[in-house]
């Protein structure tokens, strides 16, 4: 069949299908001597009304040794304020398609490239490299945002013939980075970073690079909706740099990366909020793996980015992303609404880095935690023991003490209502900034920082007034960081106060 009847049949029946999500497939014969290669052409139109999905049957035969898949799409001018033409890509094997189906899933590149390769030795970064089995693969199309006029596709898909070479060997990163393990200490990390193997243009040598020049003790790994970097962490790993396994979870009702996964966990993200029972299902899934779930940047202002599920289901909260902006300053008015309301989700802050010119580890988190390993970093992010910094040139130690004990960040101080509280933050690094205690009724005592940086600040609270109590530095000018006024520096999780919870 020609490409052109393909063509026909596509826009014939791609508005006839829309609600399956499914398109006309290809098939394509057995190969006479085994050698050379075949390529088929599927064209069509989806409309502005088309599912988030889209799946192209592909029938592989026995004997191929690579599929190679193309795509274009036309973006035709649309009027201000209305969203033009953006389709995402991945691939599906013969094992299926169905929601969760982690066998079957063999690569995303979202809307990044416009080819892969998948063979059993390599292939394109956010794709699995494995054997070419026969039988019904699936080209999936995520029309992403679709333009008044529709949009139109053409996949392009080619197999070649011949013997496989040989099997890809994952090398996924060590468990440890002796180098910097200090016991019981406190770890700088950055938990949402990303590298070629999804949208970003750092390899993954150079994400190692740059995250020990910021003074990292640790990343985690967030490739959007591919486990493929996973696999291949080993070969760039360095003894002073731990790395941790994850995924930016990316549906359209928001981001949400899993983070500390065991290497080769895939987390599905076909999906939207308005069924809680899929969100579940997935949460539930990186709980069972030892992982945990972030609400990514939620205010980020673009289509599918901002938060839309239950935090009750999420273990931590990405209050700051990146250079400080108004969407972190919502995000922080929102968490602390939470708290104040009674739910405490842990705050983080990442750098969600893609490019050389974002800079990892601005910001990134200080947690508490008993050795540099997965299980006990993730133990204390999970329960508050953390603070958020600009760069490891800033200090801070937040203590609370009263009634003959103390407690620091993600703890409780057992006292009563009538003991006097000494709240304390020693900071460092900081020059021209301003320290502000907080709890439920607000900002409650604010101090100027000097020129030095440094400085000791404290202020007396009782359980009665305050339920908890949180630190924040920010810089009145905004910085060199950030144009927005009062940008954070640092924050803290808060410490309770009170025989209560």
């Amino acid at each position: 069949m020609s490409s052109g009847d393909f063509s026909r049949r596509t826009l014939l029946r791609a508005g006839g299908m829309a609600a399956a999500g499914m398109l006309p497939g290809v098939a394509f014969a057995d190969q006479p001597g085994g050698a050379g290669s075949q390529t088929r052409t599927v064209t069509g139109t989806l409309e502005p009304d088309v599912p988030d999905w889209y799946y192209l049957p592909v029938g592989v035969p026995r004997g191929v040794r690579q599929i190679d898949v193309g795509y274009s799409y036309d973006k035709p001018p649309v009027p201000a304020g209305t969203r033009g033409n953006a389709c995402d890509i991945g691939m599906f094997g013969p094992e299926g398609h169905e929601l969760g189906t982690a066998r079957g899933f063999r690569g995303w590149s979202g809307g990044f490239r416009d080819r892969f390769s998948i063979s059993a030795s390599e292939a394109t970064p956010g794709y699995l490299a494995g054997p070419i089995e026969p039988g019904r693969w699936h080209v999936i199309l995520g029309p992403y945002t679709v333009a008044p006029q529709g949009l139109r596709y053409r996949v392009d898909i080619t197999l070649t013939f011949g013997p496989g070479g040989p099997p890809f060997k994952p090398n996924p990163a060590p468990e440890t980075a002796p180098a910097r393990e200090r016991g019981r200490a406190w770890y700088r990390g950055d938990s949402h970073l990303h590298t070629v193997h999804s949208d970003g243009r750092r390899t993954p040598e150079q994400l190692v690079a740059d995250a020990r020049a910021a003074g990292l003790d640790f990343i985690v790994s967030t490739d959007h909706n591919t486990s493929s970097s996973q696999l291949v962490w080993g070969d760039y790993a360095a003894d002073d740099l731990l790395i941790l396994n994850g995924e930016e979870v990316t549906t359209r009702s928001g981001h949400w990366p899993a983070i500390g996964l065991p290497a080769g966990t895939w987390v599905d993200w076909r999906y939207r909020a308005g069924d809680p029972r899929d969100f579940r299902r997935f949460t539930d899934q990186v709980h069972r793996a030892g992982g945990l779930v972030t609400a990514a940047h939620p205010f980020a202002n673009c289509f599918g980015c901002t938060y839309e599920f239950a935090y009750e289901l999420a273990d931590l909260v990405e209050v700051w992303n990146g250079p400080w902006t108004q969407d972190d300053e919502a995000s922080v008015v929102h968490w602390d609404g939470l708290l104040r309301g009674g739910r405490f989700v842990p705050a983080i802050g990442d750098s969600d880095a893609h490019n050389p010119d974002q800079r990892v580890a601005l910001p990134h988190t200080v947690v508490l935690a008993d050795r540099l390993r997965r299980r006990e970093l993730l133990a204390g992010l999970k329960a508050g023991r953390s603070w958020l910094a600009e760069s490891a040139a800033v200090q801070l130690d937040f203590t609370v003490s009263g009634g003959g004990a103390g407690a620091g960040i993600g703890e409780r101080l057992a006292v009563g209502t009538g003991t006097p509280v000494t709240v304390r933050a020693v900071v460092g690094g900081v020059p021209g900034t301003t320290v502000t205690f907080l709890d439920q009724l607000g900002p409650e005592h604010t101090e100027t920082v000097g020129d030095s940086g440094a400085a000791t600040v404290t202020w007396t609270t009782y359980a009665r007034y305050s339920r908890w109590v949180r630190a924040e530095v920010r810089r009145p000018s905004g910085g060199p960081n950030t144009t927005v006024p009062h940008a954070m520096v640092a924050m803290t999780n808060p410490i309770f106060l009170g025989t209560g919870r």
